[in-house]
């Protein structure tokens, strides 16, 4: 038996040749795999916002030695058995000026509805370190939690007196040699002055013009004379006495509030309710979830924040169902509410407080202000 034909030649079969569209796209893959492993390591100019810690202000906080401590602290306290939450929220940075996100992260954060993705310079100022940021975060919070104490004292019938206080001199300002820190300012030009911006608008409608400044300093009354100076204040011109200004207050009761490594001010409005339940009978959460955001002043106005969105979903995610949110941060709220929380706006503390009364007692939600917010797709 014969296996094989000797006089039969065996001829391999012709290669194969790739159409030119399949080199071509092999080509196209190889170069963006190429593109995509640069792009891991390429630094970027950008920063992610994303939902950061929840803290309940009638709850606790860990202490520095991560111990936990009740948030607010109060004399006398009236109720320590809040059912419900009053949550604060914050928002963490991805990134600094020491590392940027790589490019594929800040990819992932452009589809993500709960991030968003920033420049580097709204959040690190050129020629401002990671720790002097912190540094100025840390003050805005010491500030905000004595504002929030005032305005809910004053929200109670409390009288807290005010003082302004120098609380830094410009190297060679206007006011070098002449203003001290700690010094109390009582009045501009002879009229008196309650609060930071009284003594701004009086610096700015003289125009350049010297001023005379009612002091105390030590106990001690007296008058100095200042001439501003035309700064570029983030490309405006302004006039300025090349201080910063600060509120004192005289507190009638020893509020305390214990919270770690969290900065700025957008935690005011929640201090305050927070302290206002503390110091009241009853339950002003009425055993609901409720969280919220906005700066506080010592007449009780509230102020807008950032990251409002961010935010939002943070407190969606801590389980909370009612939203409090700055009437001046409705335009960034609008269409970015997640499902399953309701958004109120708020001007004042008192809008604050009629909200939580209104949810208390099963009143007409639909007659308070809101911003008019629908779920955001994919939510």
């Amino acid at each position: 038996m014969t296996l094989f034909d000797e006089n039969t030649s065996v001829v391999p079969a012709p290669r194969r040749r790739w159409s030119r569209s399949t080199i071509l796209g092999a080509w196209s893959l190889l170069v963006a795999a190429l593109i995509l492993f640069v792009f891991t390591f390429l630094p970027s100019s950008y920063v992610i916002q994303q939902p950061g810690p929840v803290l309940n202000t009638l709850g606790t906080s860990p202490d520095a030695d991560g111990n936990e401590v009740p948030l607010i602290t109060v004399p006398d306290e009236q109720d320590s058995t809040s059912q419900g939450q009053l949550d604060l929220l914050t928002v963490q940075i991805n990134g600094n000026r020491e590392r940027t996100p790589s490019w594929i992260e800040l990819a992932q954060a452009w589809f993500d509805p709960s991030r968003a993705v920033v420049p580097l310079d709204r959040i690190f100022p050129a020629g401002q370190s990671t720790e002097q940021r912190n540094n100025e975060n840390a003050a805005m919070m010491t500030d905000s939690q004595l504002e929030a104490s005032a305005a809910a004292l004053r929200q109670l019938g409390y009288t807290v007196p005010q003082d302004i206080v120098v609380g830094t001199v410009t190297d060679d300002g206007a006011s070098t040699g002449v203003l001290q820190v700690g010094d109390v300012i009582t009045s501009v030009n002879g009229s008196a002055v309650a609060s930071v911006d009284d003594v701004r608008s009086a610096v700015q409608a003289a125009a350049g013009s010297a001023l005379t400044l009612g002091v105390e300093r030590d106990g001690t009354a007296s008058s100095v004379s200042v001439t501003p100076r035309l700064t570029d204040v983030n490309g405006q011109q302004q006039w300025l006495l090349g201080v910063g200004l600060t509120l004192s207050f005289d507190l009638p009761v020893d509020v305390k509030i214990q919270i770690n490594n969290v900065g700025g001010p957008s935690a005011g409005m929640m201090f305050a309710l927070g302290i206002i339940d503390k110091m009241s009978p009853g339950d002003l959460t009425g055993g609901q979830h409720i969280a919220g955001t906005g700066t506080i002043d010592a007449d009780g106005n509230v102020g807008g924040i950032g990251g409002i969105r961010q935010k939002l979903y943070g407190a969606r995610n801590a389980g909370a169902t009612w939203f409090l949110a700055p009437q001046s941060n409705c335009n960034e709220v609008v269409g970015h509410v997640p499902s399953g929380i309701r958004v109120f706006a708020v001007s004042k503390l008192q809008d604050s407080l009629t909200v939580l009364q209104t949810i208390r007692d099963g009143g007409d939600l639909d007659a308070l202000p809101s911003c008019d917010g629908t779920p955001a797709s994919g939510s």
